[in-house]
């Protein structure tokens, strides 16, 4: 009987350290790959695809430089049709989605008119976002 007992004793012992390294890994996942609701953003944002071609670029700063955030500003203040990229500069933002492992849709207040800054959805790289806590 206590061979019994003390093989079940180690198969419990497994079983709990496996958990717990299943646990560690999952939060050292999550740790990553942060999931806020606020965060602070300094780096490149704009729509989906250029975002995908200044990261393609080989010259990223001419990219920069030459495909401007462009957007249609309604009467009401209302941003749509973006295309481009921009600079952010460690603004706070609104994460949108976060369901992409490399990168995060964010609602960024962006001068598009002559100092008028407007709410904006762009896409941006996960590693340039920091959570606010």
């Amino acid at each position: 009987m206590k061979p019994f007992i003390a093989s079940s004793l180690v198969a419990l012992l497994a079983t709990v350290g496996t958990h717990a390294a299943a646990a560690d890994s999952a939060s050292d996942a999550d740790a990553q790959t942060p999931s806020c609701a606020i965060a602070y953003v300094k780096g490149v944002g704009g729509s989906p695809r250029s975002l995908r071609e200044y990261l393609a670029s080989p010259t990223p700063y001419n990219y920069l430089k030459e495909n401007e955030l462009q957007c249609k500003v309604s009467d009401d203040g209302r941003a749509s049709n973006c295309t481009g990229v921009t600079y952010i500069r460690n603004e706070q933002v609104s994460v949108y989605d976060d369901s992409d492992p490399a990168t995060l849709t964010v609602v960024a207040p962006v001068e598009l008119d002559h100092g008028q800054k407007y709410p904006v959805i762009l896409v941006i790289q996960r590693k340039d976002a920091r959570c606010a806590r």
